[in-house]
């Protein structure tokens, strides 16, 4: 019983996280490759930590303080800056269900190191692992993950204002938590209060953002949709627009950016309906003509190149939430869960 006590407390967190999420916005997929990039940070902070301690050969009640906390963090964290960098991250809830699995799968390999390492430890040191440092684990890269977001969102690809920051709150949790300024079963418990606590006003928060985003962002697609598809736009400024680009494109290139325009619309609104349907209790099957719409989209993405796509930026909304819309409904493509 040592080995499930000390495992899968922090994973029945991360599915009770994924579970309240009603819009799924993390495919178990992605769940599981983040949970694996955690695994992977925890092999190599074993490698990394075995080598900086015999270089360092400081105490080790000191390293396991203010030094392990440094290299740990900043592997956990790394697969969540590439998530966010690459906008596979739309809101604070995605982003900290993919923290937390991180840091459950870098739980999971450490309980297992400890518990080979210690065969006579009893149970309680199991349960302490299990409801503790798991969850210490699972919490700051959760925290990171909703921090970096968040400054993401309001500041853009600013890497050092984006993510030092967070990765100093990260590791600064770590360490304060390896000071044990209280005991373990206390730190424990008040783990097993907190991190619920704290996710559930995440996602409150997330869920409202996400509500107002997809209100606001469907009527505004379906509209301009709806006046490309019958021709009314001529008369509109968006109309003007297009006419005005006559005079620096060849009347082909403005006929594909229309096209460009009315495919990114059509993929926008699928994507955003695809959220509506989760949110209420339906998946909708995988669509075979989504794959084709991409394509074309790519096509004439090249036909129009980088000019094209510039000069249709004050048309088409190009936040870091719209680019990860089209990067899920890319994912689905294949019909993958």
């Amino acid at each position: 019983m040592h080995y499930p006590i000390a495992i899968l407390p922090v994973l029945a967190f991360l599915a009770a996280l994924r579970a309240m999420d009603s819009y799924q916005l993390v495919r178990l997929r992605m769940v599981v490759i983040s949970v694996a990039a955690g695994l992977a940070a925890a092999l190599l902070s074993y490698a990394a930590n075995r080598l900086l301690s015999d270089l360092l050969a400081v105490d080790l009640t000191v390293y396991r303080r203010y030094i392990s906390p440094f290299v740990e963090e900043t592997l956990k964290c790394a697969w969540i800056v590439w998530l966010v960098l690459r906008r596979r991250t739309g809101f604070t809830v995605d982003a900290a269900i993919h923290g937390f699995a991180a840091g459950a799968g870098f739980a999971v390999v450490e309980n297992i190191y400890y518990l080979v390492s210690s065969p006579d430890a009893g149970i309680a040191f199991s349960i302490v692992r299990g409801f503790g440092p798991a969850l210490m684990h699972g919490t700051a890269t959760a925290v990171f993950a909703i921090v970096s977001r968040t400054s993401f969102e309001e500041r853009g690809p600013r890497f050092v204002r984006v993510f030092v920051p967070a990765w100093l709150l990260a590791i600064a949790i770590h360490s304060v938590f390896n000071h044990f300024f209280i005991s373990p079963l206390s730190s424990a418990l008040s783990l097993v209060i907190g991190v619920p606590a704290l996710m559930t006003v995440v996602l409150r928060q997330s869920e409202r953002s996400l509500k107002s985003w997809l209100g606001m962002g469907f009527d505004a697609d379906a509209q301009m949709l709806e006046m490309i598809i019958t021709g009314n736009i001529a008369d509109t400024h968006i109309g003007s627009y297009l006419l005005s680009l006559k005079q620096s494109f060849p009347g082909e290139t403005v006929a594909d950016m229309l096209c460009y325009l009315r495919l990114h619309l059509e993929l926008s609104i699928r994507a955003k309906g695809i959220l509506l349907m989760r949110e209420n209790g339906f998946e909708p099957p995988p669509d075979p003509e989504v794959g084709e719409r991409f394509d074309e989209l790519r096509y004439l993405e090249g036909r129009i190149g980088l000019t094209g796509k510039l000069a249709l930026h004050p048309l088409l909304r190009w936040s870091a939430r719209d680019l990860w819309q089209l990067n899920m409904l890319s994912e689905m493509r294949n019909g993958r869960p």
